[in-house]
């Protein structure tokens, strides 16, 4: 019997998610939104590609959370962009609100699920879904550290003509501006990247994958990246559901480890079928250590006000 896993939202990052995990041809996917027609016509659509791709899989469209029974996996990507105009605190008020109604419907249907959580603001939305589905700490897991690692790869490899598989990089902290690269622990083929290029290069570097989201805004002038997003879900979803034990940067409640206490923030995270197995905890230098608390901080600012806004929703 193939796990089945329920998608969230079928915007570009939710449609995509379901599009890679289809192909997989090794689960059964729920595309749930709250806009009728468009689930039900990308699932078919997904299913109709199926002859010629060389998959069975079963997708299937919804607008309600009946028939996601049992889900093995859950991916949250509901939820609005920040527009013109709009304050961070209305766009943590009208998230808050759609993941506490999701994770809601979720909870009830699938109680032993793991929590995937794509909607921004990351950190706050996983501490959100965490604290409405009262799930253990492991099964409920942000995607971010992939994603930003993934554009550090790429920049990196870009820069010197090399294959991106060469590339090893590992970014923890928040998803943003204060995202903490780990350099030395960034290699190309085995060797620091210090030993391939100056402390400037590198320093550009790691500015464009801080903005690396809002460059792809700016060139698309409107929407956001989903491919390179939706490849990073799915590569979570294979570890946890494959049981692969792979370390991979993710936001998860730290409960001590790094100095952090009962917040989401990204750090190296084995990923095996009870969802976040383990935090594996690196040495880092004072620099770093200061950095990731400074990405701790700004995380506790979100969650404090996303507390007091659920607090008034209650």
């Amino acid at each position: 019997m193939r796990p089945k896993i329920t998608v969230v939202g079928a915007g570009n990052v939710g449609a995509t998610v379901a599009q890679r995990l289809t192909e997989k041809d090794c689960y059964d996917v729920c595309l749930v939104d709250i806009v009728d027609g468009v689930p039900q016509g990308k699932a078919l659509d997904l299913s109709q590609a199926g002859p010629i791709c060389g998959y069975d899989s079963s997708v299937t469209g919804m607008t309600t959370f009946d028939g996601t029974e049992q889900s093995a996996l859950v991916v949250m990507t509901s939820g609005v962009p920040r527009k013109p105009g709009m304050s961070r605190d209305e766009l943590l008020s009208t998230n808050a609100k759609i993941i506490r109604s999701v994770v809601q419907e979720v909870v009830r249907r699938s109680p032993d699920a793991v929590l995937i959580m794509v909607t921004n603001p990351l950190d706050a939305m996983a501490h959100v879904a965490q604290t409405i589905s009262r799930f253990p700490k492991e099964r409920v897991i942000g995607m971010a550290g992939v994603l930003d690692s993934a554009r550090f790869c790429t920049f990196i490899a870009e820069e010197l003509k090399v294959s991106r598989d060469n590339v090893q990089a590992m970014v923890l902290g928040g998803h943003g501006d204060t995202m903490v690269p780990l350099i030395r622990y960034t290699t190309v083929a085995g060797r620091p990247i210090t030993e391939w290029l100056s402390k400037e290069r590198v320093e550009a570097l790691v500015r464009r994958t801080r903005d690396g989201g809002a460059e792809i805004v700016n060139l698309l002038k409107s929407g956001s990246a989903y491919y390179a997003p939706s490849a990073a879900v799915v590569d979570m979803v294979e570890a946890i559901l494959k049981d692969q034990k792979r370390i991979l940067p993710c936001a998860v409640r730290c409960d001590g480890e790094y100095g952090i206490r009962g917040l989401f923030v990204g750090v190296p995270t084995k990923l095996g079928r009870r969802g976040a197995e383990a935090i594996i905890e690196y040495d880092l230098t004072p620099e770093e250590r200061a950095a990731l608390m400074t990405s701790a901080a700004a995380v506790k600012e979100l969650c404090d006000a996303v507390d007091r806004l659920l607090e008034k929703q209650a």
